[in-house]
């Protein structure tokens, strides 16, 4: 009879400190998420960009080396007396309320607004220069979504996820029996939850807002969760045909032993493209980069620490 092998390192005896460190990450973010619902200026879970409220964003940059300093109230104000051209019979929209971020130490300023014409976007980016000017042509831009647009991009996101999630629980269900099947969408919501939650925080506190790209890396994150799980489960599987005469906590550890290292060395080349992503990718790509590498590190986490803990204690029930 061939002997059970020793698993060098044993998950069931660090199960209790993982089952604390989620149940702390997921009670932070959902008390993040509630506070942006409770935030009268933000009134949803997270705080929705442009993609999904519609508006129109501008940012200049200003042809200065060093730049002189300036605040985001000093930018209201002179955007409070600019007068906007509009339509006979119309008024122009208020810009003494705009979102204002004041970026790389005065150089940049990203301003958002409500939705302008596109006269009313020159006559803008014209009085910016007046005041905080001059600025440099090549970096200036102006986006304008529609509000109808933006409602149709945030229900598109929405049934996008709500549709991944529906594939992923089919086919877990079809491939798995009822626990491995539950524990899998118990981590998978455990990993968009923990990612939520971190954006609801920087919604709160830095002013964050998300956006269509945001919605892709949740997916992404739902997909890279359940392979990471997978791969778990089907060595969980292989050892319970091989080592049935175990307990399955032993089965559990040997098989989480024997993948540690496989999950370990994907999750680490995953994440290596995403820092240099955070470093070198631009603004533009900055807070998806970021979103896809919490994600993907809280999703490895779940995969090694959370399902496979659970399974046992789920199995006597």
């Amino acid at each position: 009879m061939t002997p059970a092998p020793s698993p060098r390192f044993r998950i069931s005896r660090h199960r209790r400190l993982a089952w604390v460190g989620s149940l702390l990450a997921c009670g932070l973010s959902l008390l993040g998420l509630a506070l942006c619902w409770l935030n009268p200026s933000i009134g949803a879970p997270l705080r929705p960009g442009l993609d999904f409220t519609g508006g129109t964003q501008v940012q200049v940059e200003r042809d200065c080396a060093p730049c002189k300093a300036i605040t985001a109230a000093e930018i209201r104000q002179g955007l409070s007396s600019l007068d906007l051209p509009s339509p006979e019979g119309e008024i122009a929209p208020s810009l003494g309320s705009a979102s204002v971020q004041v970026l790389d130490g005065g150089r940049s300023l990203l301003l958002r607004l409500p939705a302008l014409e596109a006269d009313q976007s020159k006559a803008l980016v014209d009085g910016l220069a007046g005041k905080f000017g001059p600025l440099l042509k090549s970096g200036t831009s102006v986006n304008t979504i529609g509000p109808t647009l933006g409602s149709r991009l945030l229900r598109g996101s929405l049934i996008s996820l709500l549709v991944s999630f529906a594939g992923i629980a089919v086919y877990i269900s079809i491939n798995y029996s009822g626990v491995f099947a539950f524990l899998a969408l118990l981590c998978l919501a455990h990993d968009v939850l923990i990612t939520c939650g971190l954006f609801a925080w920087l919604g709160l506190l830095q002013g964050i807002e998300v956006d269509s790209l945001f919605a892709v890396s949740l997916i992404t994150v739902a997909g890279y969760s359940v392979t990471d799980t997978v791969v778990v489960y089907d060595r969980i599987r292989e050892q319970r045909r091989t080592l049935g005469d175990l307990p399955l906590v032993d089965q559990v550890d040997v098989a989480v032993d024997a993948t540690l290292t496989r999950s370990l060395y994907t999750s680490f080349t995953t994440l290596l493209p995403l820092v240099a992503l955070i470093f070198f990718g631009g603004s533009t790509l900055f807070w998806f980069a970021v979103a896809l590498t919490v994600g993907i590190a809280v999703g490895s986490w779940s995969s090694i620490g959370v399902a496979p803990t659970l399974l046992p204690v789920l199995s006597k029930r």
